[in-house]
């Protein structure tokens, strides 16, 4: 069993200054212990689904050549079938749904950042990105797409455009409070401030912009309740994670909250929420993680083990998901599962994440504990899949020649 955390309040005031820089230093420790990075979101972020009007007569037989109103009632149709799909949280139906309405009108938006939706909601950001991009090159001025790219653009991915990235997330949020301010914009935009580094009066600002429309929107609360900490403002920053936390009463805003807390590596006081939000959503895919994350984080590999299993059940093409479980298999020895694990990760990562998965915390790590537990032949294969992954690795080479030597013929 996990231990039962502090109260948040407790936790906050027993900080000091100087007991943040040690709490940042573990956190960095903890973060290379699960495979690098995690990052933020873990897709909890849920935009609204694209606006539809299914027709309510009964539709002409289909012809060879339908005419521009059947074209539109059957288009509806498909838009509205794909939403219902994804609130069911059948991804695969959604998708196949999106993807026929495009085939009916390449050139309506909406079908695009429905397949944003669908891709955010199991974690493909780059298949996500993508998806809006070409939605926004149709309308480009469409604000739910805007804030949507600007949360998915501010989750780290492996590679070295992060940086672009996060700036791009912040002009997206910007254009989207020009055009139409409103909380959830307002939020967005100093969230990508965050991401960049900005804690400052004009973050600060943004946020309270945001509350300003909506006060009660909590996850603003725990961003502006962040910035406030960077700047030392403690005794105003604990009210507002207190609120937000109190005030929550959905699942998705729970799983918003402890995502936040996460992400300014609160790691033990994500917990409560979380069991909260399961309480709420057994099948939440993003509490589900979030849990597996947190017990990962703390080496607790056993007992995360079932949230990560059931977070790929619901959500069986994330790559963090299935990333994370193969690390806590590494962790527990049970090298077989970890190689399966991985292998499974691997037909989902993007190319800089396909070499991440070939190092230490990847295919390198469990021919490691192979040959640790005498197994050589199974350690050679191990490293031979990481090189497939990641030919260039000198190090792997080197394991893999040291491997081969001591297989018995």
């Amino acid at each position: 069993m996990y231990r039962k955390p502090n109260s948040y309040v407790q936790t906050f005031f027993l900080m000091a200054v100087s007991a943040m820089l040690m709490l940042y230093s573990a956190a960095i420790i903890r973060a290379q212990e699960t495979g690098g990075a995690l990052g933020a979101g873990a897709g909890i972020f849920r935009p609204k689904n694209p606006e539809t009007k299914r027709s309510v007569t009964k539709p002409a037989p289909r012809s060879s050549r339908p005419n521009p109103a059947e074209i539109e009632a059957r288009f509806e149709d498909s838009l509205g079938n794909a939403n219902d799909a994804r609130d069911a949280r059948k991804f695969t139906v959604a998708e196949a749904s999106y993807r026929a309405a495009l085939k009916l009108k390449p050139r309506d938006a909406r079908a695009y950042y429905g397949l944003g939706n669908i891709f955010v909601d199991q974690q493909r950001w780059d298949d996500a990105e993508n998806a809006y991009r070409r939605a926004l090159e149709i309308a480009p001025n469409n604000v739910e797409t805007l804030v949507a790219i600007s949360f998915i653009l501010v989750q780290p991915r492996t590679g070295s455009l992060n940086a672009k990235r996060f700036t791009e997330a912040e002009s997206f949020a910007r254009r989207a409070t020009q055009l139409q301010p409103s909380a959830v914009a307002f939020d967005r935009l100093g969230a990508a401030m965050m991401v960049r580094g900005i804690f400052n009066k004009d973050t600060e600002e943004v946020l309270r912009r945001s509350l300003a429309l909506d006060p009660n929107f909590v996850i603003a609360q725990i961003h502006l309740a962040d910035v406030l900490r960077h700047l030392n403002r403690w005794d105003e920053a604990a009210p507002l994670y207190k609120s937000a936390i109190d005030n929550a009463k959905d699942a998705p805003t729970l799983v918003l909250i402890a995502d936040a807390l996460q992400s300014g590596q609160r790691w033990q006081d994500s917990e409560a929420v979380l069991q909260r939000a399961l309480q709420l959503d057994a099948r939440s895919p993003g509490a589900l993680f979030l849990m597996g994350r947190f017990l990962a984080v703390n080496q607790k590999y056993a007992e995360a083990e079932p949230f990560l299993k059931s977070a790929v059940e619901v959500n069986p093409k994330s790559f963090l998901t299935r990333n994370l479980l193969a690390r806590a298999y590494l962790g527990l020895g049970r090298y077989d599962d970890a190689f399966r694990a991985y292998d499974q990760a691997s037909q989902l990562a993007s190319e800089a994440d396909r070499r991440q998965l070939a190092g230490a915390f990847g295919f390198g790590g469990v021919g490691d504990g192979y040959m640790k537990s005498g197994q050589s032949n199974n350690a050679v294969r191990a490293y031979q899949r990481g090189l497939q992954l990641d030919p260039g690795n000198s190090d792997l080479q080197t394991k893999l020649t040291a491997a081969r030597a001591k297989v018995t013929p």
